[in-house]
């Protein structure tokens, strides 16, 4: 392979990979859909990957906890068949990623987007899961917003999903998660749960993507390839989060991969997780 030199001006090209068919260099809608509507105060527009199952894991928990008014309708959106362009779903989220979530228990409907607005709104509104000092939960939660791109879109990316293999980008990116799974590592030396005595929405947040990471749930052999076992602190936090039952129905919802008993294409009553003996 010869180098690569960047033009001065950047034009696109055809797209290769997995998602060449939703990868798009232009913001707003491509065709007219409105989203569905059920029953329940909160509306959630969403899909089974860990930025979604934040979301889940959290409305989970304050049910778990009898916050009745944290009832939900989730819905799937499925962004490989290019939903998350519809117009209904980017008058929600003009950046067309998910989750996306509209709450109408009030008056007028809110719209929020971006997963760490969505928990900290939800955390807020029912007093829950905040933890015991703010300051600490706020800079693990953002800690995740800003970490977890490069594990998601850089290692996960070159890791398991790019048409070809390049060296360089996979040492890149493996040496920034195995970076950040050592910080977290040593965090979780020193307390229970990343922000402290108490679980938290920092925890919720982190868990899909490094919890999975480290329990060999996400991007197929990247636990080998990251001897994810080395980082015992982390393994002990995400075991003990997957024993709760809130994070189980959590994980499910809106997910249509991995084991069936793992999978929930939507939810509109915690009858659907229950039938399923979650």
């Amino acid at each position: 392979m010869t180098d690569y030199v960047p033009p001065k001006v950047w034009t696109p090209k055809p797209a290769e990979g997995r998602f060449a068919a939703i990868n798009r260099p232009v913001a707003g809608a491509t065709h007219e859909k409105e989203l569905p509507v059920g029953t329940h105060p909160l509306q959630l527009y969403s899909l089974g990957t860990p930025n979604g199952q934040k979301v889940t894991i959290l409305l989970e928990e304050l049910l778990a906890a009898g916050h009745a008014g944290a009832e939900y309708d989730a819905w799937r959106i499925d962004i490989m068949e290019g939903d998350q362009f519809g117009s209904g779903f980017v008058g929600i989220n003009p950046n067309s990623k998910i989750p996306a979530l509209v709450d109408r228990s009030g008056g007028a409907p809110k719209r929020l987007f971006e997963s760490g607005a969505i928990l900290l709104y939800l955390a807020e509104k029912f007093e829950a899961f905040l933890g015991e000092e703010r300051s600490e939960m706020l800079s693990w939660l953002f800690w995740q917003m800003g970490s977890a791109p490069l594990l998601g879109g850089g290692f996960g990316h070159f890791f398991a999903y790019a048409p070809r293999k390049f060296e360089y980008a996979i040492d890149r990116y493996t040496m920034e998660v195995k970076r950040q799974l050592s910080v977290l590592d040593q965090r979780l030396a020193q307390s229970e749960f990343v922000a402290g005595r108490e679980y938290s929405i920092a925890d919720m947040a982190i868990f899909p993507w490094y919890g999975s990471v480290v329990r060999g749930r996400i991007y197929e052999g990247a636990d080998e390839f990251l001897n994810a076992a080395e980082y015992t602190n982390v393994k002990r936090w995400a075991d003990q989060l997957w024993e709760r039952r809130a994070v189980k129905r959590g994980w499910t919802v809106n997910r249509t991969y991995g084991p069936e008993n793992e999978q929930l294409a939507e939810r509109h009553s915690a009858a659907d997780l229950d039938a399923m003996g979650l």
